[in-house]
C-alpha cells in the first residue's frame, strides 16, 4: 500500500508542477501567444495538454521508480528536483514573463538537466531512464520551436 501511495505522490507532484505551469500559461495563450510570429512546424495548441499531461505521468513513474530504490537515489533525485523547477521556471519566463530570449536559455539548461537526470537515472533504473526519454525529446522539440519563435519576433 505504501509503495502504490509514494507513487500517486509522485506522480501528483509532475502533474502539480505541470498544472502550475498551465495555470501561467493559459492567459497568455489565449492573448499574447497567438500575436507572435510562428514557424510552419508550429503544433496545433490542443496537442500540448495531452502530450504535457503523459510526459508528467511518465516522469512521476519514472522518478518513483528511482525512489524506490533507496538512498542511492538521492543525486538523481536531486537533478530530477531541478529540472523540474526548470520546467516551470520555463513556463513562467516565457508565457508569464513574456521574455522569449531568456526563456530560451531557461529551455536549455532544462534539456541539459533532463539529460543529466536521464544519465543518473540509467545507473539506477534502466527503465526510469527510458520514461525520461520522451520528455527529452519533446523538450529538444520545444528549443527548437522557442529558438524558432525568438528568431521571429
Amino acid at each position: 500500500m505504501a509503495r502504490i501511495a509514494s507513487l500517486v505522490v509522485a506522480v501528483g507532484l509532475c502533474l502539480a508542477v505541470g498544472a502550475l505551469g498551465g495555470w501561467v500559461t493559459a492567459t497568455s495563450v489565449k492573448t499574447w501567444y497567438p500575436l507572435l510570429n510562428k514557424p510552419g512546424f508550429t503544433p496545433p495548441g490542443w496537442l500540448f495538454g495531452p502530450v504535457w499531461t503523459v510526459l508528467y505521468i511518465l516522469m512521476g513513474i519514472a522518478a518513483w521508480r528511482v525512489w524506490c530504490t533507496g538512498a542511492k537515489a538521492r543525486k538523481a533525485l536531486a537533478l530530477f528536483a531541478v529540472q523540474l523547477a526548470l520546467n516551470l521556471a520555463w513556463s513562467v519566463v516565457f508565457f508569464g514573463l513574456h521574455k522569449i530570449g531568456p526563456a530560451v536559455a531557461v529551455i536549455v539548461v532544462l534539456e541539459a538537466t533532463i539529460l543529466a537526470t536521464v544519465v543518473a537515472f540509467r545507473s539506477i533504473d534502466r527503465l526510469a531512464a527510458a520514461l525520461l526519454l520522451p520528455y527529452a525529446l519533446w523538450v529538444a522539440f520545444a528549443t527548437v520551436l522557442n529558438v524558432a519563435v525568438w528568431r521571429l519576433n
